[in-house]
């Protein structure tokens, strides 16, 4: 049989698996795969059900042209655990990225497009809880905030149950605690389209420095964050913002890598995130290239990220005195 026969027979296979899992969804290769790759397994964990995807096809696609004939019992919380994704629905499109986390809902069409290999872990949340919850109007469709507070507790508690070992079935209990703790913090860990912010009137000097770092804090999940963006965002011309931070004999660029650099090393001294990759860590605060990241992390902490880490975890394994 040849390699393209057999890819095809794969995703025969892989469409079925696909179908049965997370409903009417069809996958196309990408235009110029010669070897498909398409892994799907289910288990249970702490009550709930759960779904990990790895595969390199070129679109997964849902056409609904009947809402009634959709599956609309579940809404899916996907984390990209690895590579670099596009989910797409209503016209929206959601950048993803090693780390992110993403709301998605089963009824309607919608798009996922990996860019090269990836691997998620998709969890099912009751659809009629997740929407009594948001409240009227607000779709059930967009990213979990790195930078918010719920947002933060949705990924520490993804994490945690993605890395724990073995299928086993909780009691009922857990499992709608489990459940009620992630429908309860989707509302406030979606990012919204008023999280883009204008200048308050009346700032100026320090006031305005302080607003804009906060905002930069806010905003280092963001590959993006950038003076040029960051100006435009704020409505001030770049120079402005150069000066601000000149001002106290410092610059924007070395503010925003100071502040990736120290969210960075929390995640790596987090005994939680023991196991998340140091270049997951990485692209999750906002550096795109993991070389420049390690030589930038060396020359600012004096370690290796590598060494860094195994610091931390050595002192905080160690006894109290």
């Amino acid at each position: 049989m040849s390699i393209h026969s057999a890819s095809l027979c794969q995703l025969d296979r892989w469409n079925a698996t696909m179908q049965a899992t997370c409903g009417r969804f069809d996958t196309e290769l990408a235009y110029n795969r010669s070897l498909f790759i398409g892994e799907i397994s289910n288990w249970s964990r702490g009550g709930l059900s759960w779904a990990n995807l790895r595969t390199n096809a070129g679109v997964i696609r849902r056409n609904s042209l009947n809402a009634d004939r959709d599956d609309d019992q579940d809404c899916f919380l996907i984390s990209q655990r690895s590579g670099y994704a596009q989910v797409s629905k209503n016209g929206v499109s959601i950048q993803l990225a090693p780390g992110d986390m993403v709301l998605m809902d089963s009824v309607g069409s919608c798009e996922i497009t990996p860019f090269g290999l990836i691997e998620h872990v998709s969890l099912g949340l009751s659809r009629n809880e997740v929407r009594k919850h948001l409240g009227q109007g607000v779709a059930a469709f967009g990213k979990i905030s790195q930078n918010k507070a719920c947002g933060r507790m949705l990924h520490l508690l993804m994490d945690q149950l993605c890395k724990e070992t073995g299928d086993h079935h909780a009691a009922g209990s857990e499992g709608e605690a489990l459940q009620t703790a992630f429908v309860s913090l989707l509302g406030s860990a979606l990012e919204r389209d008023d999280d883009e912010r204008e200048l308050p009137l009346n700032l100026n000097g320090a006031n305005l420095r302080s607003y804009v770092q906060k905002v930069i804090d806010e905003s280092l999940a963001q590959p993006g964050l950038t003076p040029v963006n960051l100006a435009n965002r704020l409505n001030i011309s770049v120079r402005h913002l150069y000066r601000l931070f000149e001002e106290q004999g410092d610059s924007v660029c070395r503010y925003i890598q100071r502040a990736r650099l120290k969210r960075s090393a929390d995640d790596l001294s987090n005994p939680i995130l023991k196991t998340e990759s140091i270049t997951s860590i990485a692209y999750k605060w906002g550096f795109t290239d993991s070389a420049h990241f390690s030589r930038s992390f060396k020359k600012h902490f004096d370690l290796s990220p590598k060494d860094f880490r195994a610091s931390s975890m050595q002192h905080a394994m160690a006894p109290a005195a």
